[in-house]
C-alpha cells in the first residue's frame, strides 16, 4: 500500500477548504467512501473532464477533477484519491495541484491565458528544412520559450535532405543562435544524425516539442520511443503543408529517464496576449540596450537617438533578427483580438 504523503500545512488546508466547499456544492463524482487514502501522483494525460494519474508504483488511474480545482494538466504533480473498484473505467479523485515550478500557457480569446503543460525543464523547438526553414517562426518560439523562463533548444530536422552547399548555407544562417548562446541540433530520423545526442539532452528532463505541423516532431518522438505509436501526418500533396496528428495531451517516459509532454496545446505559440515590451526582452541580445534610448516611447524603427537601431548598424545585433523582431509586433497586432471597452 502507498504511503500517504506528507502534506505541508498550507496544502492541508486547501484540502479541507475544497472538501468543505465540494460538499456545499453536491460535488462529489464518486462517493468518499468509495475512494482509497490520498496519495501522490503525477498527471500523464488529459482527456476533457478526466485526467489520468500516474501513482509511484506505476499504476494509472483515470480520475476526476475536483470543480475547485482551477486547471490540470501534464505534467501536474497532484494529490489524488483512487478508486476501490479497480473496475470502474473512471474511479480516482484529483484533490489537489501542488505548486508548478514552471507553466507553459497559450493564450486564450475569452478566458485570457490556459496552462497546456506543468513542470517543464527544456522546450525542444523543432524546425526542418521541409516544409520550410523559418527563422521568423523559431523566433517566435524563442519569445515565448523567454517568457517563461525555461531553457530551449533549437533543432533542426530532416537534415538529410540538404546537399554540402544547401547544409553550409543552413548552418550559416542559424549561426547568429549560436552566437547570442542558444544550442542548436541537426537531426535526421532517417540516416540516424544527432539522434544519440538528443537522448542524452533529454535525460532526467521534463521535456516539450514545439514547431509547426510536418517538421517532424511525431517521426521524432517515434525514433526515441518506438512504443509510443505516434501518427506520423504526411504532407499534403497540394500544400506542402503538415497534418495535425497529436490530438490528446500525454506524458511519456523515456526508458533512460527523463519525460516528454506532447500536447496539440503546446504545438505553436500565439503571442499576441503579451505586451510590446516583453516581447522586445525576449529577444536576449536586445536587453543590453533597453532603457537607453533618447525617447521612452522609442518604437525602434527610424526614431533619432534609437540604441537597438545604432547596434544594429554597428553589427552588433543581427539585422535578420531585427527586422523578424519588427515582423513578430506586426502580426501580433493583426491577430490581438478586439474586446469592446466601456466608457
Amino acid at each position: 500500500m502507498a504511503k500517504r504523503p506528507k502534506l505541508t500545512h498550507r496544502q492541508k488546508r486547501q484540502v479541507s477548504a475544497n472538501r468543505r466547499k465540494r460538499m456545499s456544492q453536491a460535488d462529489t463524482p464518486v462517493s468518499d467512501e468509495h475512494l482509497g487514502p490520498l496519495q501522490s501522483g503525477l498527471v500523464t494525460g488529459r482527456f476533457g473532464k478526466h485526467a489520468d494519474v500516474e501513482a509511484s508504483d506505476g499504476t494509472v488511474w483515470r480520475c476526476h477533477i475536483r470543480r475547485t480545482i482551477d486547471s490540470v494538466v501534464c505534467g501536474d504533480k497532484v494529490q489524488f484519491r483512487p478508486g476501490q473498484d479497480s473496475s470502474d473505467v473512471i474511479s480516482g479523485v484529483i484533490e489537489l495541484v501542488e505548486d508548478r515550478h514552471s507553466v507553459l500557457k497559450r493564450p486564450d480569446y475569452y478566458d485570457g491565458e490556459k496552462p497546456v503543460a506543468a513542470n517543464i525543464d527544456q522546450i525542444i523547438i523543432v524546425s526542418a528544412v521541409l516544409p520550410t526553414l523559418s527563422t521568423n517562426i523559431i523566433d517566435r518560439y524563442l519569445v515565448a520559450a523567454e517568457d517563461v523562463g525555461i531553457p530551449p533548444l533549437i533543432l533542426l530536422n530532416k537534415v538529410e535532405l540538404l546537399d554540402d552547399a544547401q547544409r553550409q548555407a543552413v548552418e550559416q544562417q542559424l549561426t547568429v543562435y549560436r552566437d547570442i548562446g542558444y544550442p542548436l541540433l541537426y537531426t535526421s530520423c532517417k540516416s540516424g544524425e544527432g539522434l544519440d545526442t538528443l537522448k542524452q539532452t533529454l535525460i532526467d528532463k521534463v521535456s516539450v516539442f514545439v514547431g509547426q505541423s510536418g517538421v517532424g516532431k511525431s517521426s521524432l518522438v517515434n525514433q526515441l520511443l518506438p512504443k509510443a505509436n505516434e501518427a506520423i501526418g504526411a504532407l499534403s500533396d497540394t500544400s506542402g503543408l503538415g497534418q495535425h496528428t497529436t490530438t490528446a495531451a500525454k506524458l511519456l517516459h523515456f526508458p533512460d529517464g527523463g519525460d516528454l509532454i506532447d500536447s496539440p496545446g503546446v504545438r505553436e505559440f500565439a503571442l499576441w496576449h503579451l505586451p510590446t515590451e516583453r516581447v522586445t526582452w525576449g529577444f536576449r541580445e536586445f536587453r543590453d540596450y533597453l532603457g537607453g534610448c533618447k525617447f521612452r516611447d522609442c518604437k525602434h524603427q527610424d526614431d533619432p537617438g534609437c540604441l537597438l537601431r545604432s547596434a544594429v548598424e554597428d553589427g552588433h545585433i543581427s539585422p535578420e533578427r531585427f527586422a523578424s523582431y519588427h515582423k513578430i509586433l506586426q502580426t501580433m497586432q493583426d491577430q490581438r483580438p478586439t474586446r469592446h471597452i466601456p466608457l
